[in-house]
């Protein structure tokens, strides 16, 4: 296996977990995803790409290991990367909201401000992404070269303007494809398998798509973690 990537499945097993999942209850429950408004760029799974099948059946085979029900799914259809992290109605705290408009606005509101600011939008250079990693909640990504690495970096800078904030996390944020939230932590039983097969799952799929095909960046809303509406595309 390319020691250049990796799986991370320690992080989800119950001896590492004083508590539940920090998101249970709040994002979801034991059976669905909870209304949780707001906004987003991300780069959806491109299903008219033939490498999209790579991706779907690294999921498929997660969820047919031991264990894979204490794993709540989202929606194929939803699968993508996120490339710029934008507005949670939840989450209204210092750097996560535009400066220029008060807390308690709706986030209706915020998203037609961000809208038509992305409208003057100037998009850096294109990137391709590939896989780095595997744990239980999905995929780790990153530039498929060091340019396209730098480029990935460039657009979150970029966003950071019309946006109206910058993360105290900016710098440290890692780009992922979700394909799940865990309801439970992995048990010590099950942990094993769960270190063996993601690796040869992880190989796998970095050579059958050692790029992850991507649809260009867009400016999208939700209302939960189901679906994502694409309202300005950004790029491509």
């Amino acid at each position: 296996m390319d020691m250049s990537i990796k799986t991370e499945i320690a992080q989800y097993s119950v001896s590492n977990h004083s508590g539940p999942p920090p998101y249970l209850g709040k994002r979801y429950d034991t059976e669905k995803f909870l209304p949780e408004a707001g906004n987003t760029v991300v780069c959806h799974l491109d299903f008219n790409a033939l490498a999209h099948t790579a991706i779907l059946d690294a999921r498929k085979r997660m969820r047919a290991l031991p264990g894979a029900d204490r794993f709540l799914y989202t929606p194929v259809s939803s699968l993508h990367m996120t490339l710029f992290e934008g507005v949670l109605d939840s989450r209204r705290i210092a750097n996560t909201w535009p400066a220029d408009l008060g807390e308690n606005a709706t986030v209706d509101a915020a998203t037609q401000s961000i809208l038509a600011r992305l409208t003057e939008f100037s998009p850096p250079a294109d990137f391709a992404a590939r896989v780095v990693g595997l744990r239980p909640s999905g995929l780790l990504l990153a530039g498929a070269t060091a340019q396209d690495d730098a480029n990935m970096r460039a657009w979150r800078a970029a966003l950071t303007q019309p946006f109206g904030y910058r993360h105290d996390s900016h710098d440290l944020y890692r780009f992922h494809m979700t394909f799940a939230y865990p309801i439970e932590w992995i048990s010590e039983s099950d942990r094993t398998q769960w270190e063996v097969e993601c690796a040869s799952i992880l190989e796998d799929l970095a050579e059958a798509a050692p790029v992850i095909p991507l649809k260009p960046p867009a400016f999208c809303k939700f209302a939960d973690m189901e679906q994502f509406d694409e309202l300005l595309v950004l790029g491509g």
